[in-house]
Formats: structure tokens, sequence, C-alpha cells
């Protein structure tokens, strides 16, 4: 809760016959800030509007500190005068978030925070989730925008722990026009895989633009594509190539996508944690020569590893491949970490959208108790196993639809489960 506190002396308390006090002005000898020192008297001035060697009355006086409280930088403000010093005391708002850009064409950092800190002195690469500073942050950014020839409609909205629910940041994002991405060059690729390439890029323009991951993820699924293919060793970076641009329809994010291919490695070797649900006979046979890539192959393997553990309780589990190359001999060897995560268990289980008979007789076959080790793949077979074993269920369940929900908390790793059954 922000306040506003007024503080006059006894030698400004005694009123004057004439004139009321409040309309009395007075040359402040000094204006002096404390009480918050990351923030210095010259942003302090300029975000409150003062000028030093100006006539202030009390009313005035009060404007400015209600001024400096409506920017939500700070929890509470007081203002005190002794008839030569004005000093305002300040009380720092601890509940101050770092913004996020979602779809704004520009790039955050130190330049951006620059341009913003210039038109706003107390901007300091935080605002408050409510307050004359964030509102004017989004003005601003507009206006970074509207420099660059791009007229846009910026909104803010408040990101938000998604267990606690608890504010954590303050997020920027266009909502008119579209905001898209488009490759406008990529460097590197043989012939061979051109088109395809060509494709993925294609593809990466139908999405919306992100600000903070649409790089990155195209770049992700081409290294993706080309290490399916065996060029373990491929390299893509995905670069902004030119300002933004206005059409009709939407604003247009130009990249360039850069790759080195490398050459195509033969996998030597697998070496695996001990305890990893996988036998060596199974990877000989995942690597074995067939149908698919080798690279495709490779990575059923780490899929297969991380299915079997989530199927084990363990939902975020992490399977990390640290490739070793040897150039000379064309192959390369994977040493792999497995983080299985923590173990999750069941907390309940239940059926909508069926009737009281038929809930009690699939109750009756649900073998997974709450406080087992959650296994998903239970829960996708379940039906369709019970059916195998109960020709009446079977018969009753002829022609239905299931569909699972599974909800599980990072906090507790508990999940919860609805099965719903629809005709």
């Amino acid at each position: 809760m922000r306040r506003l506190v007024f503080l006059l002396p006894a030698v400004l308390a005694v009123a004057v016959a004439l004139r009321p006090l409040a309309a009395q002005k007075f040359i402040p000898k000094s204006i002096l800030f404390q009480g918050d020192p990351e923030y210095t008297s010259d942003e302090l001035m300029a975000a409150a509007g003062l000028k030093k060697g100006v006539a202030l009355n009390f009313t005035e006086m009060s404007a400015y500190t209600k001024k400096l409280l409506d920017t939500g930088v700070f929890s509470n403000v007081a203002f005190k005068f002794d008839g030569q010093d004005l000093t305002f005391t300040l009380a720092p708002n601890e509940e101050l978030y770092p913004i996020t850009l979602e779809n704004l064409p520009l790039t955050p950092g130190k330049e951006l925070d620059a341009k913003l800190h210039e038109r706003l002195p107390l901007f300091h690469g935080k605002v408050p989730a409510d307050g004359s500073l964030t509102e004017d942050v989004r003005t601003a950014l507009e206006e970074v925008l509207a420099d660059q020839g791009l007229k846009a409609s910026v909104v803010k909205t408040n990101g938000a722990d998604p267990t606690t629910q608890k504010v954590n940041s303050v997020v920027f994002s266009i909502t008119a026009p579209p905001v898209q991405m488009s490759v406008v060059s990529i460097e590197g690729v043989s012939t061979a895989y051109s088109s395809k390439v060509q494709s993925i890029a294609d593809d990466a323009g139908k999405f919306p633009f992100d600000t903070a991951s649409s790089a990155s993820n195209l770049a992700r699924i081409v290294e993706q594509f080309y290490s399916d293919q065996g060029y373990a060793a491929a390299k893509v970076e995905v670069v902004r190539s030119g300002n933004p641009s206005a059409t009709p329809a939407a604003i247009i994010v130009p990249f360039a996508v850069r790759i080195v291919e490398g050459r195509v490695f033969t996998v030597a070797s697998i070496q695996l944690p001990p305890g990893t649900p996988i036998t060596k006979a199974e990877i000989d046979r995942a690597l074995a020569p067939s149908g698919s890539p080798q690279g495709v192959r490779v990575r059923s393997i780490w899929v297969s590893i991380s299915s079997r553990y989530r199927n084990k309780g363990y939902l975020d589990c992490k399977v990390t491949p640290h490739p070793v190359f040897d150039d000379a001999a064309g192959t390369v060897s994977y040493n792999v970490d497995v983080d299985p995560g923590p173990l999750y268990r069941l907390g309940f289980v239940k059926f909508d959208n069926v009737s009281d008979a038929l809930r009690t007789v699939l109750i009756h076959n649900w073998q997974m108790l709450p406080g087992d080790p959650f296994d998903e793949s239970y829960v996708a077979s379940f039906v369709t196993k019970a059916q195998t074993q109960d020709p009446a269920l079977m018969r009753s369940l002829a022609g239905v639809k299931v569909k699972y929900y599974v909800t599980a908390d990072p906090n507790t790793h508990i999940v919860n489960v609805a099965i719903r059954l629809e005709r």
C-alpha cells in the first residue's frame, strides 16, 4: 500500500492572516532526497518534475510528492519543509519486477534499458506491477518502435509463477498488428538439404514472433534436422538481419540462418550411467542400419531412456548426451548424463462422464493406488487393457473415446488424473 505523508514544522504552522498557508510560496535553499539510495537526486528531480530555484507553495509540494508516489517505485513518500530545505523521505517498494518483451522486435539488454532510462529516469531495469512508471514504460516502448517506423499497440500484463501465482515479471506485448519472423537468407546449406532447410524456415514464418525464443527455436529445429541425418557436429546460428518492417498485414522481423554442416559421423559408442533402464542389446538394435537415418535412431535411444524413467514416476527426467568427436576416424561417442529428478506419485484418479455403475467397475479394475509411483503409460492403456480382461466392459464401452488429463504439481510431486469417456 502506497502512502503520501506531509510534514510541516511549527515554523510553517502559523497561519498568515491575509494569505492562507497553502498559497504561500517559498524558494527552497536545497531539495534533498533520503531513504532510497537506488536513485540519484537528479533522477528524482526529473521524475518529479522539480526544478531548483523555483518558488513552491504547499499544494505544489504535495503534488510533486504525489507524483513520486504514483510511479509505484516507492511504498511511502513524505516531504518536510523547514523554511530552507525541502526534504523528501522515500520508502522503497520491495516489489519491483524485471520486464519481459513477449513479441516486441527489440533486443532486450543494456542498449534498450538506456533508451528507456533516458526517457524515464526512475527506470533501472525493473518496474512495479502497477504504477505510472509501468505505464510510462509501455508508452516509451511504443515510442521506440515508432522511431523505427513501426506503429504498434503495446499492452502490459503481469507474469506470474505458475505454481504460486505470485507476480514475478511485467510482460509487454504487441496486440496489433501481428508480429512474424521471416528468414531472408540461408548460408552454408548444401544443395542436398537446401529445399528441406528452406521448408523449415518457411514454416517458422507461419508462427507468431517471440522476442526471446524465435531465433533459438529455429536454430534448434535446423540443428535437429542435421543431427537426424548424422551431422552430429552441425552448427546453426540464427541472427537478426536488418531492421523489422511494417506491411499492411503485419510487422516482419528478418532473420538470417548461418549453417556449418560439418560431416557425417558414425556412432562408435554410447556410455550410460549405471542403472539406466535400457540394455546394450536394445541400443545395438536401435543403432543397426534400417530405413531411418542414423541420427533418428540415436535420438530414439534418448527418448526411450526418458520414457522409461517417466513410466517409473520420474516425470522431470533429463537425458543429456555429450558427444566426443574423432575427426580422423569420422566417429562420435556419446557420454550420457541422466538426471531422473524427483519421484512423482499418484494423488487421485477420477472418471468423468460415466454412470455410477460404470465408475464402480472401472475403479475396481484400476490398480495404481494413491501414493504409488506415477506411470503415465498405465493411464494411457488402462481402458483398453481393462476391456480385454472383461468382455462385459468391452461391450459397454463399444464406440467410446477415451481422453485423459494429467496434472502434476512440481512442488509436491503429486499427480492427479482425470479420465473422461465420450461417445
